[in-house]
């Protein structure tokens, strides 16, 4: 069971921007932006495009759905995605905040943020929806 799988179970905390039925998003612990978000289908499949083609569909239009509301609440000129696969074994997809091309550099130093801050994040992006 991955860490995403224990978050979705409920054994792991995370600050939730968005869920569905299929969908997850939550904000990223090691961030390289403001309002980074992960988003993840609830289904464990390592490797996205291992996904069936309605769930890899769903989870694009949900981080589409997920990414306006990122952009509406965190100042930034675009959102950027990127879909990596390495760190956890689930697939997921990374909405990070960016005004220039090296904002989703993943070699750059991550940010801390307390939970404090996170929350705040987090209540920012649900407001936008």
């Amino acid at each position: 069971m991955t860490i995403f799988s224990k978050i979705i179970a409920g054994e792991i905390p995370a600050h939730v921007v968005a869920e569905s039925n299929e969908f997850l998003a939550f904000l990223d612990i090691s961030p390289l932006a403001e309002g980074h978000v992960l988003v993840i289908p609830k289904k464990e499949v390592d490797y996205i495009f291992d996904l069936d083609d309605e769930t890899y569909t769903g989870l694009q239009i949900f981080a589409k759905i997920v990414a306006t509301a990122i952009k509406k609440a965190i100042p930034c000129k675009k959102v950027g995605v990127a879909v990596i696969g390495l760190e956890v074994p689930h697939a997921h997809i990374h909405l990070i905040p960016m005004n220039q091309v090296n904002d989703l550099n993943f070699s750059r130093p991550k940010l801390s943020f307390t939970n404090e801050e996170l929350s705040a994040t987090k209540d920012k992006i649900k407001a936008a929806f």
